[in-house]
């Protein structure tokens, strides 16, 4: 009689799989570029997906100089506000904040999410860091930014979220100068990323709460005759009595969904503002009709619709664009079954 064994399924490479602790992905670097100081990270909100006719420009492809049908997501891209300086130095621990310049020009909703602080001198923090960027002691420039989802139709909420982006170059002190210049000013997807460039996504998963190993791991049910438990969606065993513990790569129930991930090399095919390209009858599923800036990036990207969506230059590409796609068509077929 054949043995009941089968290697575990799932992959562990993302254990521990517990909940992200905010819906707003962090970003824990930033490419290091000697390109002209301008930000290096922008956010919008999941519409949906559908799919345009372009030109195949990869090179050696079979489909090469052809029309193929390739899938998109659609990202509403709000302009945001650039609300903070914030400057970094090193010390025996690494990184460590050193100075913070808030703007005066901070819309209402902002308050919804912090509290702004209040009687801050601008001009006295401006000359601070810019004090410590003379004598050398900042190593980093990065600007605190915010969303206005108050202007958007399809996500149904007012609070701000709040996000630390990095700044291109490598001189602090072109940095600071281009960081006073956009500082209480509002900022656009088209004036950080170009149609055809390589960006990472980082987005929060969908969420599927408490499930068990079968659905979490992918495990088989077990046999009639071997659940005496009145329980076919179990784990066989959780191990041997000795050593008397239970090891992290024993499939167990737990939470599934909700998890930071983060997509590297996407390409962006579109950046526009004349929603009536792309909306389909009857608005998108979950979500209605696009009536601002968008993005379309190739191919699908976590997380359900109305979701923050942090987009990011590329950490892992020789390449930063691939050049500015031919699109031939974009469908607007509805998405309402």
């Amino acid at each position: 009689m054949a043995k009941g064994h089968r290697p575990r399924r799932g992959s562990l490479a993302f254990s521990p799989r517990k909940r992200a602790q905010s819906h707003i992905p962090r970003f824990r670097s930033w490419p290091e570029s000697n390109a002209e100081p301008k930000l290096q990270g922008f956010a919008g909100y999941k519409v949906g997906m559908t799919h345009v006719i372009m030109i195949d420009d990869t090179k050696n492809s079979l489909t090469e100089g052809s029309e193929i049908s390739v899938p998109v997501t659609v990202i509403e891209t709000p302009a945001i506000r650039v609300a903070a300086i914030r400057a970094y130095g090193e010390d025996t621990y690494g990184e460590k904040a050193i100075g913070e310049a808030w703007t005066n020009v901070l819309d209402s909703d902002l308050d919804r999410r912090i509290k702004a602080p209040k009687n801050h001198d601008v001009n006295a923090a401006l000359a601070k860091i810019e004090g410590l960027v003379e004598d050398g002691t900042v190593t980093d420039i990065r600007l605190i930014t915010y969303t206005l989802p108050s202007s958007l139709t399809g996500v149904p909420k007012k609070v701000p979220d709040i996000m630390e982006t990095g700044v291109s170059g490598a001189d602090a002190k072109a940095k600071f100068e281009y960081a006073k210049n956009v500082l209480g000013t509002m900022v656009d997807v088209s004036d950080v990323f170009g149609n055809g460039g390589i960006i990472d996504v980082a987005a929060i998963t969908t969420g599927h709460g408490t499930q068990g190993p079968v659905k979490r791991w992918g495990i088989n049910l077990m046999k009639n005759k071997h659940s005496r438990q009145g329980s076919l969606r179990q784990v066989g065993t959780l191990g041997p009595w000795t050593p008397a513990h239970v090891s992290w790569r024993v499939p167990q129930m737990g939470q599934m969904g909700y998890h930071q991930r983060t997509e590297y090399n996407k390409r962006i095919l579109k950046i526009s503002s004349d929603a009536d390209e792309i909306n389909p009858a009857g608005g998108f599923t979950n979500y209605g009709l696009v009536r601002g800036n968008y993005i379309l990036i190739k191919g699908s990207v976590p997380g359900p619709s109305k979701r923050l969506i942090r987009l990011r230059e590329p950490t892992r590409s020789k390449v930063s664009s691939i050049g500015e796609p031919q699109i031939v068509h974009i469908s607007t077929q509805s998405k309402q079954g």
